[in-house]
Parts: C-alpha cells; structure tokens; sequence
C-alpha cells in the first residue's frame, strides 16, 4: 500500500459543549461522502438538544440511553440498536445506565462544525 492511500488521524479523546467525549476516527476533507466518530456519554447525562445538517445514524455499542429523535416518544437503547437521525431533526441522548454510553456516529455526508445547531435556550 502506498503512502496517499494512508490518512493519519488523532484519534484522542476530547470534550466538546454537548456534554459527551468524541473520537473522530474517520473525518477528513479528502473523504467529504461520510464521517465517523466515537462518542462516550457518562452515567446521569444528557446530550444537548441539537440538529444536524447532515443525516447521522448512532451505534450503540455499550451501555444503555434513552433516544430523543424529533417528534417521536423516547426510546430505550442499548448495545447493536441503530438509530437513524434525518438531517434538520431534533435529538439528544440520555445516559440512563451506570457504566459509560458509548456509541459510534456516521454522518452523510461528512460532519462539519458548521452542521451543529444548538436547539437549547441558554
């Protein structure tokens, strides 16, 4: 395998004001059709309500929450559920277990800082 077909990424760990920690383990210009990050939400915590530009589906992967997708009644979820977010909707997620919610995001096309919109009242 050559070089350009190698895209070195730092996959550490970081806070952002959503309330959780994010890996981004696939997101860069040169692959602008998806993104893909890894996201840990501690015990008793809840996601700030947002929408996103761009269509995400969450994998959950440990750990248990509750889902808030747009209009629909909450959902329990927990490891192997999928959870489509259509772009412009509603969402947020609740850690209700004792242990870290952990899932993986993948958005289409490629997440960017300019497709976050907090929908909360600050």
């Amino acid at each position: 395998m050559s070089d350009e077909n190698v895209i070195a990424a730092d996959t550490s760990e970081f806070w952002i004001p959503e309330r959780c920690f994010i890996r981004e383990l696939v997101n860069d210009k040169s692959i602008p059709d998806f993104s893909l990050a890894e996201t840990r939400v501690e015990p008793g915590v809840v996601t700030e309500l947002h929408k996103l530009a761009v269509r995400e589906w969450y994998v959950i992967m440990h750990g248990t929450g509750q889902m808030e997708v747009g209009d629909a009644a909450p959902r329990n979820v927990g490891p192997g559920d999928i959870v489509s977010i259509p772009a412009g909707v509603a969402q947020r997620i609740r850690n209700t277990g004792d242990a870290d919610l952990v899932f993986q995001c993948v958005c289409l096309p490629r997440f960017t800082p300019d497709a976050y919109e907090s929908l909360e009242i600050e």
